[in-house]
């Protein structure tokens, strides 16, 4: 016979109606053309207005809040639209909640913006919406900077397809032969080509002596149609992709100004590391391992998988304060790394993570990825999950494991040391062989090991 759940009865006297807890609330429908505000019914006869997007409009909007008497503030993440908005009522001293729009149910029946901003005052004033995180200060400049020197290495990244493109086309298989046409040969052979060099052998002589491949291999790729639009259309995009990477060198001096500025938790050097960091060709000429050390106290890239570009824009998404987050767990369920409670009838529907667009959480998982032929206790981890339940799961629970560690790396201000993947293998293999004891002893029988 089943157990009937009961509850506790509720007291006499009691109220089952929601309480409001912010009385002196505004909800605020943020679009492209006008922005509709609601504010409490107490507050003025006429408690729903809109107001334009001009700077002037943003400030009588401040204006008639602090008249109203209100206190704080909701409003949707639409676009980028709310960016001006939230920093003009930030500084009137407003405490400011940017909400998700897809955690927002709008009111049943004909959608409209007057609605809208009426159903967030409504849902603000009695405490049951959350606000995103959003970084502030210096980290916010930093962030700019590095979304900005991504969509530079992006752009970049497509004139040197086009480059590939021409090549091919000119049947030229350069990229046969040497494993970046942007490198010192690969751009040292562009340059005499657009200038109006073809003789395979002078061009075979510009190859670095650290190429693998001979120079009878190199000729032979170099042995094509050199067609005259081809050529031109592959000056062009060498052009441009040296002007974007002028462009990224100078942002790269930006973000060092940048993050100079920053204040040291400690000025001891960075610790040596047994670990060898090799230096790709994205990431930025100046030291940054050693400003990152400086301004959180915490070598992060002892964590199998982490170099300095990717902790570095895990920083400027998280920021610089851990109590942002109340637990690890809080943490890895904003990155949407964790796995998901969707819990119908008693039963659980899905334990799928929820989808969620966090570089933060992408970077988490780059980090995952990288750790296929790891020889570390991380990447025993990842191979064990991916042989039992495929590559994408495996590298979703890596990169939880990851965030776990670098959130306890963020707390503790420890260094964390990896024991290698002989250590973790010895340790599932105990785990396992205890749990057949349990199982073997629950049905009667002893697990005995063999001689």
């Amino acid at each position: 016979m089943k157990k009937s759940v009961t509850r506790k009865s509720q007291k006499k006297g009691s109220s089952s109606k929601l309480q409001v807890m912010n009385p002196q609330s505004a909800g605020i429908d943020v679009g492209a053309r006008e922005h509709w505000v609601c504010v409490p019914s107490e507050a003025t006869e006429l408690n729903i207005r809109n107001f334009g997007c001009a700077t002037p409009d943003l400030l009588s909007m401040a204006d008639w809040l602090s008249e109203c008497g209100v206190t704080t503030v909701a409003m949707e993440s639409t676009g980028v639209e709310w960016i001006p908005l939230f920093q003009i009522l930030s500084e009137r001293g407003l405490s400011v909640f940017l909400v998700n729009a897809k955690s927002v149910k709008t009111v049943p029946g004909r959608k409209s913006d007057v609605k809208d901003c009426q159903w967030l005052q409504q849902l603000h004033s009695y405490g049951l919406l959350s606000s995103s995180f959003v970084p502030e200060g210096d980290i916010a400049v930093l962030r700019s900077y590095l979304r900005q020197r991504e969509n530079l290495i992006r752009s970049g990244t497509s004139h040197v397809q086009r480059m590939q493109k021409a090549l091919t086309q000119m049947n030229l298989q350069l990229h046969k032969v040497i494993s970046d046409i942007t490198g010192v040969t690969g751009l040292n052979i562009l340059r005499a080509l657009i200038s109006g060099e073809r003789n395979p052998k002078v061009l075979a002589q510009l190859a670095h002596q650290r190429i693998k491949s001979g120079t009878k291999q190199i000729e032979d790729a170099l042995c094509g149609n050199y067609r005259e639009e081809m050529v031109f259309i592959l000056q062009q995009e060498l052009e441009l992709y040296e002007f974007y990477q002028r462009q990224i060198a100078a942002i790269d001096g930006q973000i060092e100004q940048c993050l100079s500025q920053f204040p040291a938790v400690t000025e001891e050097p960075v610790p040596d590391s047994p670990k060898k960091r090799r230096r790709r060709p994205t990431h930025p000429p100046f030291d940054l391992h050693a400003h990152l050390y400086r301004i959180t106290g915490v070598d992060f890239t002892t964590i199998d998988g982490l170099d300095v570009v990717t902790v570095q824009t895990i920083i400027s998404e998280v920021g610089l304060d851990p109590s942002k987050f109340k637990t690890v767990k809080h943490f890895t369920s904003w990155l949407g790394l964790c796995p998901g409670c969707r819990i119908t009838g008693g039963k659980v529907k899905s334990s799928q993570t929820r989808p969620v667009v966090n570089r933060a959480a992408t970077a988490f998982r780059l980090a995952a990825q990288a750790l296929t032929r790891s020889h570390s206790a991380l990447g025993a981890f990842y191979r064990r999950i991916r042989a039992r339940a495929g590559a994408p799961k495996a590298i979703t629970a890596t990169a939880h494991k990851i965030a776990r560690l670098f959130y306890a790396l963020w707390t503790t201000k420890e260094s964390y040391l990896d024991k290698g993947a002989d250590y973790y293998e010895q340790q599932y293999r105990e785990r396992v062989v205890k749990n057949l004891a349990q199982k073997a002893q629950s049905l009667g029988f002893e697990l005995v090991p063999q001689p």
